[in-house]
């Protein structure tokens, strides 16, 4: 019964990002708004962790089953997409290399920052 609770918690916060979505004409995903939604609650404390910590490390847990049906669609749909197979590699490791080098400077940014914190706390 706690799972069941816990992942009408999580599918009542989704639910809340769909109406989001259509209320707001911005073009951000309606799971986008859910996700904040969660963190919001979560950070405030509306919502405890220990109402959705189970279901949601189940959730992520089965996450690679999700992809299945994607990976089966793009091996479905090969014939249209082999001719955009060279733009699609170039865009694919141009935005992998520019999120690994964003990624590692906000990374070195926030450990610098703290660091600077922790010798003015002494």
């Amino acid at each position: 019964m706690k799972y069941l609770k816990q992942f009408f918690v999580i599918l009542f916060i989704s639910f809340m990002g769909e109406i989001l979505k259509s209320l707001i004409p911005l073009p951000i995903p309606a799971s986008i708004y859910g996700m904040t939604i969660l963190f919001i609650g979560l950070i405030t404390g509306m919502i405890k962790l220990e109402s959705v910590k189970e279901t949601g490390k189940f959730l992520v847990e089965i996450m690679p089953v999700m992809f299945i049906p994607a990976g089966v669609g793009l091996m479905t749909s090969w014939g249209i997409m082999k001719p955009l197979l060279i733009p699609i590699s170039i865009i694919t490791v141009v935005s992998f290399i520019l999120v690994m080098v964003v990624s590692g400077h906000v990374t070195q940014f926030i450990i610098r920052h703290q660091s600077g914190d922790e010798r003015t706390d002494e």
